[in-house]
């Protein structure tokens, strides 16, 4: 398995692009559900987003599909990605292209819930994210 699992927290963890072969490994990890980031088409042999959700789906982990754009992450993203990590159960295995846009998403969500940046910016960083441009977006340090 080439999958490499980055946690940021109790409840969620972070990866480059998975294929859907290596969904059932998610699932034997212990999490219960996955958040696919990376829009279908960004890359030649990329897996199709139709085809990790079927893998999880059969899996039995609760899936949602939340595209974020390379340097176009929106306000929306985090929006829907936070109401993601409320209601999905846990833990939540989140992927896109390298795992950076799932962290960004991550640290931005918890920044709105008046998360520490401390806490956040370092969690990432201990598995190698450096999201300290992110440091703004927090009211609490």
């Amino acid at each position: 398995m080439s999958m490499v699992i980055k946690p940021l927290s109790g409840d969620v963890a972070v990866s480059p692009q998975i294929r859907a072969d290596e969904i059932a490994e998610v699932a034997k990890s212990g999490f219960r559900s996955v958040v696919n980031n990376r829009p279908d088409g960004e890359e030649a042999g990329q897996p199709a987003e139709a085809d990790i959700r079927a893998a999880a789906e059969a899996a039995g982990l609760a899936y949602r599909f939340i595209p974020v754009v390379t340097g176009a992450l929106t306000m929306e993203n985090v929006a829907d990605f936070r109401a993601a990590i409320a209601e999905l159960p846990k833990p939540v295995f989140a992927f896109c292209r390298s795992g950076t846009r799932c962290a960004n998403v991550w640290a931005l969500a918890r920044a709105g819930e008046g998360a520490s940046a401390r806490e956040t910016i370092g969690a990432a960083a201990e598995v190698g994210y450096d999201l300290g441009g992110l440091r703004r977006f927090f009211t609490e340090d």
